[in-house]
């Protein structure tokens, strides 16, 4: 089974109101591929943190339960203690110059070559071609 890194830019597109972000087609086409058993998802567990910092903010009265649901769809998370995972992610944070964080998602998915989808432009144009990166709006 391929191995699919989801950021938070991805998950959030599965429970904000229909309509409201760009590729959310795209972002359920995942949903429907997990679904189908063609991806598993695995992610870090700073998900929860960025993901949780949005909802809290913007839609208060849902977070929680929102929160709720995605932990049992998605679980708590990678943990910290791999040591190939913690290297990878040093690696891409020093040689592409960003953030550790947006660093970790992707360096999950190298480390389980996998992919990482985003909708981060910003972040796929600092790593170039990577053939364990891709933008949500070309996910088939």
């Amino acid at each position: 089974m391929n191995v699919l890194v989801a950021d938070a830019s991805v998950i959030l597109k599965w429970i904000l109101p229909p309509g409201s972000e760009d590729y959310q087609q795209q972002a359920w086409a995942i949903i429907d591929a997990v679904g189908d058993r063609r991806v598993e998802i695995k992610v870090p567990s700073l998900w929860f943190f960025e993901v949780g910092n949005l909802l809290a903010r913007r839609y208060p009265a849902q977070a929680e339960q929102q929160l709720g649901d995605l932990l049992a769809a998605l679980g708590p998370g990678e943990s910290l203690s791999a040591p190939d995972w913690q290297r990878q992610i040093v690696t891409l944070t020093t040689r592409h110059r960003v953030t550790f964080y947006d660093a970790a998602y992707h360096a999950l998915a190298v480390v389980n070559e996998g992919i990482f989808v985003t909708a981060d432009e910003k972040y796929l144009k600092a790593v170039g071609d990577d053939k364990h990166a891709m933008h949500l709006k070309d996910w088939r």
